[in-house]
């Protein structure tokens, strides 16, 4: 029903800066909240940046200073600017979103209920 296509990633040193791209598609009829996670091995998935429909971000004290969430939920894409890496970044980043998706009855949409939609993950490592 709904896709999330993840770009971005990859290998960097300390002190670097990453950059990564997701794109909402299927029938989504409204996102509520898009942003990222990640998950590190051996650690629970944790909330990095989300940006809500009204425009409102909001960030892992962690990354406070260091990334920027861009982009909003009508535009179905967001992009997060990772400034300043740590090696403690170093995890698998999967783009997220809180939506609605639809149904179609003759040429009337019909929203549906919300839920979350993840996309594959992307890794990023970064090195001392």
């Amino acid at each position: 029903q709904v896709q999330l296509a993840e770009s971005g990633g990859g290998l960097v040193q300390a002190g670097g800066s990453l950059r990564l791209s997701c794109a909402a598609s299927g029938r989504i009829f409204k996102i509520n909240d898009i942003g990222w996670y990640r998950q590190a091995p051996g650690k629970e998935r944790e909330l990095v940046a989300g940006i809500s429909s009204n425009g409102i971000t909001n960030y892992a004290d962690s990354v406070k200073g260091r990334f920027t969430i861009s982009g909003d939920t009508a535009r179905k894409s967001v992009t997060l600017q990772m400034n300043s890496l740590k090696p403690e970044d170093t995890a698998v980043y999967y783009c997220n979103a809180y939506a609605s998706t639809y149904t179609m009855k003759g040429w009337t949409k019909y929203e549906q209920g919300y839920d979350h939609f993840w996309g594959p993950g992307t890794q990023v490592t970064v090195t001392s």
